[in-house]
């Protein structure tokens, strides 16, 4: 990706979970980057294909979180590094991450494909540690995780430093 590219996509990461996909233009992304709208289309198309891009960056990061997880053959670590993966977000992309929420309801955007690989890792470490309904607890902790990370984005005074600790006691790890 050119250096140009790459700030039409930071520019419009910032518009969109600023303002929201639909109140920002491609020519107010335009403006924010330093750039002609031209350069937009050259290189995404339309305004979709900008957000495609964005959406795209974050599968791949949300990939990148979850490889350790998925890869982990301990049961407990498996849960141990779900529940404290918050951690591993970097603060300094707080822009990225709230855009990635904001979507989810903005446009309507159902995250369940991009967290399966994880959620099956949970069920199975579930599975082996013998709990009753394995997908259930998977889909409890999922849940939780989702809405810390939520609270956190939205700067709720939710304490996840309090939160991680009583999952980890919850799960006896």
């Amino acid at each position: 990706m050119t250096e140009k590219q790459e700030k039409i996509l930071m520019a419009a990461l910032q518009l969109f979970a600023q303002e929201g996909y639909h109140a920002t233009s491609t020519s107010k992304v335009a403006r924010a980057a330093g750039v002609s709208e031209g350069l937009i289309f050259r290189h995404f198309k339309n305004k979709e294909g900008l957000m495609q891009a964005i959406l795209d960056e974050g599968e791949s990061r949300f990939k990148s979180l979850f490889a350790d997880i998925v890869l982990e053959t301990d049961p407990k670590e498996v849960i141990r590094k779900t529940i404290t993966i918050l951690h591993k977000v970097d603060v300094s992309e707080y822009d990225f991450w709230k855009l990635q929420f904001k979507l989810k309801w903005e446009l309507e955007i159902n995250g369940d494909k991009k967290m399966e690989p994880l959620k099956m890792a949970l069920v199975h470490a579930f599975s082996k540690l013998a709990y009753e309904s394995p997908e259930q607890e998977a889909d409890l902790l999922l849940v939780f995780i989702d809405g810390i990370a939520s609270a956190m984005l939205k700067g709720s005074q939710l304490d996840a430093d309090k939160l991680i600790p009583f999952l980890l006691k919850k799960y006896d790890l």
